[in-house]
């Protein structure tokens, strides 16, 4: 069957029993060939799709993830084999599992040739330690436990602080053990379990570094993180501490005279700190040790303190009878004897006597009693004597005390009289201050005065003078005019009438020609009239 609207290619069925036939067409030329153009599309396709396959295989099959505090050993299936003696692949290119493990993150790795296993990290907690202990390497030599090298078998001697590590736990094992606390008032001394032998072993302490042994340096107080099949740590304890002679064993001794004195003690030492390894040494004994650390203070005063306290007594208290012991003054002495004496025994030992006190001293109760009597009657004459002085010593203070009293009223008074003068004298230089200042004024007021008078007297004479010089000229000039009337005083009174008269004198002789006034004038013409002229 052809298909008339397809030129490319056609369909036969020459027979119903046999399937379809395609065949291809040539295209008429100068047309591209279709076959091409479907590979074409194909092999791009086909580099796709092998691409995306091969990214899922890579992602599901190649890859690694290692979670937060975890690692992944490699394990390589192909490459060389290792040797029998070998436990781990020397490098990538022996096949076993790697040294070298893979940290938190994302790897791809070939599974033909690696598979991996996820392990969670070494953890250490707070308050532990961990102890290295190399699984592989070579064997060490003998009677040794310590890997030193990083290629033998063995324990490491350094140890890991609290933290996570990321550790091939094929490769190493990790032991946790507690850290040793060394207290407060404490020493740390330190004994190396695993080293060299020291050149000269019969010394208590070595000091040579880094050799077997007790070792002359010491920890200070504080959490010490040390392999405890390397180092081991005691503890001594350098505080104070106190016990009583008595508790331990009845302390005595015999009398000069036979008797047997018993007495009883405080007795305070501590170890110096910087004998602490020396003291440990010498005087450690493990059998009275326990789980919380070595007793070394029982060791101190069973081999120390107590020996020397009871033969400094009974070496010294022989010396004296047994009543010296009841009197005040022996025990004093006893008592400072015996502290000097433990201080020097003890010291050189490393071991410091604080204070050491005798207590109480049990001499013979035969002996005691009238001794006791006799010495509480010789206290009250010694307090009857003691209250004697005091009363003449309150007497004598009550009297300077009163000559004192008297002493600051007489200087009181001294100081009120002295005050008092001093303050009249300053109110009597102010009062003269004041009355030189009234008299100065007075005085300058005075003066002011005289001369105010002298000024008005001058003023007054000026104007006498002034008055009696114009009335001597107006005078004058009188005289002169009277004797111009040839000394007629009336004439010339007449001559002045007539001149203030004169400017109205015609008019009243013209309006009052019959005026009595002008008899006035009439008597004065007459009396002109009537006197010759001169």
């Amino acid at each position: 069957m052809n298909d008339s609207n397809n030129d490319d290619f056609s369909i036969e069925k020459p027979f119903e029993s046999q399937e379809p036939k395609i065949q291809w067409k040539t295209p008429p030329p100068g047309r591209k060939k279709p076959w091409k153009l479907y590979t074409g599309l194909g092999s791009f396709f086909f580099l796709i799709l092998f691409a995306a396959l091969f990214a899922w295989f890579a992602y599901t099959s190649c890859r690694i993830e290692v979670p937060a505090k975890h690692i992944a050993v490699l394990i390589k299936k192909t490459g060389l084999d290792i040797e029998n003696h070998q436990e781990l692949a020397p490098d990538a290119d022996h096949k076993g599992i790697q040294k070298q493990v893979l940290s938190e993150g994302r790897y791809f790795y070939n599974p033909y040739h690696w598979d991996w296993e996820v392990v969670p990290m070494i953890e250490v907690p707070d308050n532990k330690l961990g102890v290295r202990i190399r699984l592989q390497g070579d064997d060490l030599g003998y009677a040794q436990i310590i890997a030193r090298n990083e290629n033998e078998k063995g324990i490491v001697p350094e140890v890991l602080r609290p933290g996570r590590y990321p550790i091939n736990p094929y490769l190493e094992k990790i032991e946790l053990h507690d850290p040793v606390i060394v207290p407060a008032g404490y020493k740390g001394v330190k004994t190396l379990l695993s080293a060299p032998m020291p050149r000269n072993p019969n010394v208590p302490v070595s000091i040579e570094p880094d050799t077997r042994g007790v070792q002359a340096t010491t920890y200070n107080p504080g959490t010490v993180y040390v392999n405890p099949y390397v180092t081991h740590v005691s503890l001594v304890d350098c505080r104070s501490q106190r016990f009583n002679l008595a508790d331990l064993e009845d302390m005595g001794f015999p009398s000069k005279d036979g008797f047997w004195v018993s007495l009883d003690g405080i007795i305070e030492f501590r170890v110096k700190p910087e004998h602490a390894a020396e003291v440990f040494v010498i005087y450690n004994d493990a059998s009275n040790d326990d789980k919380n650390g070595e007793r070394i203070d029982e060791e101190i005063r069973n081999k120390i303190i107590m020996p020397n306290a009871r033969s400094f007594c009974r070496l010294l208290g022989s010396n004296n009878s047994g009543r010296d012991f009841i009197g005040g003054e022996t025990r004093i002495k006893f008592q400072n004897e015996f502290q000097k004496a433990m201080r020097q025994a003890c010291d050189p030992l490393g071991i410091e006597i604080i204070q050491a006190l005798i207590t109480e001293i049990n001499p013979p109760q035969r002996i005691a009693e009238p001794v006791r009597k006799r010495e509480v009657a010789r206290q009250q004459l010694n307090q009857f004597k003691q209250q004697i002085l005091q009363q003449q010593s309150e007497m004598k203070l009550a009297v300077e005390k009163e000559l004192v009293n008297r002493s600051k009223l007489l200087v009181q008074a001294d100081q009120e009289v002295v005050t008092m003068t001093v303050q009249a004298k300053r109110e009597q230089e102010v009062a003269v201050t004041k009355a030189n200042e009234t008299l100065g004024v007075a005085q300058f007021k005075l003066e002011a005065a005289k001369d105010e008078a002298a000024a008005i007297v001058a003023r007054g004479k000026a104007d006498a003078d002034v008055i009696v010089f114009q009335n001597e000229a107006e005078a004058a000039g009188w005289r002169e005019s009277v004797a111009a009337f040839g000394g007629d005083g009336n004439a010339f009174a007449r001559y002045i009438l007539y001149r203030a008269m004169a400017p109205g004198y015609d008019n009243i002789m013209v309006n009052t020609a019959d005026s009595p006034m002008m008899d006035v004038f009439k008597s004065l013409q007459d009396q002109s009239v009537s006197k010759p002229a001169q």
